[in-house]
């Protein structure tokens, strides 16, 4: 018998969470899906937390290779769609954010997140500032995923026992957009050209 591929049992395992959830998943199950004993798995991965992270850092892709900032970017419209990006990729699997939520960033991540931070910083902000804002935003977006995946896979409710429908997208940008109001408060200098927002100026 081959070999197996670790991106091959990556794919498999990913496919495997959006069909059962992250509760389900196995290391039995996974293997009995590729047709091969448990143990051939520990080749790749000594125990789950190992293949649960693979699994997440796998399903970050579309995020962590999106193009990074440039000194040219408008910092505000960067930092929505970043965010917006993060959001759109941790629902792209099933239980995306409960797959993200307390894996540590590889190297490539914090090389990616340090871009991130100079560039807010060359955009007038103080790396205390970057990194609360950057920190509140990806926390609140993570939050926001994990209640709207775990709205779709809970059971319906009891007909008459429905509150307002919660159009999810629309009340995430509103709460994106109030954590980056709030951080523009806190801009010292503006590099921008297009006459946008500085010192003293009220924040957009």
């Amino acid at each position: 018998m081959a070999k197996l591929n670790r991106d091959a049992v990556i794919t498999e395992a990913l496919d495997l969470l959006d069909e059962v959830g992250l509760d389900k998943i196995s290391t039995r199950g996974l293997a009995r899906r590729l047709g091969v004993e448990q143990p051939s798995l520990y080749y790749h991965f000594a125990k789950k937390e190992d293949l649960l992270s693979a699994m997440a850092e796998a399903a970050m892709a579309p995020h962590a290779t999106a193009p990074l900032p440039t000194s040219t970017d408008d910092w505000y419209d960067w930092f929505l769609e970043n965010h917006r990006s993060f959001r759109r990729t941790l629902l792209i699997r099933r239980d995306g954010a409960r797959l993200h939520a307390g894996i540590r960033p590889s190297a490539a991540d914090r090389e990616r997140i340090g871009h991130k931070m100079a560039f807010l910083i060359g955009s007038g902000f103080s790396e205390h500032h970057a990194q609360l804002a950057m920190l509140a935003a990806s926390r609140f977006t993570v939050g926001s995923v994990l209640e709207e995946q775990a709205e779709a896979d809970s059971p319906g409710q009891p007909a008459g026992s429905e509150g307002p429908r919660i159009d999810h997208e629309l009340a995430y940008e509103a709460g994106l957009a109030l954590i980056a109001d709030g951080f523009a408060a806190h801009r010292t200098t503006s590099t921008r050209s297009d006459g946008g927002a500085r010192l003293g100026e009220a924040p957009r």
